[in-house]
């Protein structure tokens, strides 16, 4: 995007935070069903933070231990961004590419570190490295707790898509600052919140968001959650990018 060509707007819908997720916020008042009203691509969790959610053309699934699974519309959501995916920018990336010039690939497209991203990737991969989230039990523990010790699943020589949201550094505690993706194999029954990979091939597709639509759950866990913990960056970071 340029100053020449801006962008058109675009919503991007969000229920609860990623600091209310942190706090161990985990039940959530929001239905798949009631999500996917709101766009056809995103990633999230679901109640009692049971395995990752991956949005992908209109479907939702859920991603258990490696595996994946269409999830019902009446599931409940505490965490879940999606958009309606436009491409706005399409390239061909790097051949035999690390996860790290991927991203170096993405920031030289999209120009602007302030807006929304809707990213997505489509490709044959050397390797992806994931985990995901294991069902918890009330009394809920903090995400940090709750993801300490999650077994990591490796798949090999796979062709799939990565998926997700790179999001500014200013949405600390709203969203995870930087990239957040989920993997999705091209089969549909294989997956995870995504640690790293190693691209052979593929194409990015990027869709630019203007506008945050966010939704804050109705419940008393939420009211009475510490959204603002002195560690935040610290909390974001061991949660969703420990290798």
């Amino acid at each position: 995007m340029t100053d020449s060509d801006p962008a058109s707007r675009h919503t991007v819908f969000q229920t609860s935070l990623m600091s209310a997720l942190l706090d161990g916020v985990y039940d959530g008042d929001m239905t798949n069903g009631q999500l996917l009203s709101h766009g056809d691509f995103g990633l999230g969790t679901f109640k009692s933070l049971d395995g990752e959610m991956v949005v992908t053309d209109g479907v939702c699934y859920q991603l258990r231990d490696g595996a994946a699974r269409v999830a019902a519309d009446d599931q409940l959501t505490p965490f879940a961004v999606v958009t309606t995916f436009v491409p706005m920018i399409t390239s061909r990336l790097p051949d035999d590419a690390s996860r790290e010039q991927v991203v170096d690939a993405i920031r030289g497209l999209v120009k602007s570190e302030n807006y929304l991203y809707a990213v997505r990737i489509t490709g044959e991969f050397a390797w992806v490295r994931t985990r995901t989230a294991a069902r918890q039990a009330k009394p809920y523990p903090p995400l940090r707790e709750a993801t300490r010790g999650e077994p990591v699943i490796q798949f090999d020589d796979v062709a799939g898509t990565v998926s997700g949201f790179r999001t500014p550094l200013y949405e600390q505690g709203i969203g995870v600052p930087g990239g957040h993706v989920h993997f999705l194999d091209e089969h549909r029954e294989r997956g995870g919140h995504v640690l790293d990979y190693r691209l052979r091939s593929g194409t990015l597709e990027v869709c630019i968001g203007t506008d945050l639509h966010l939704a804050l759950p109705l419940t008393a866990a939420f009211g009475n959650a510490q959204l603002v913990p002195d560690d935040l960056a610290e909390q974001v970071r061991e949660t969703e990018n420990h290798r």
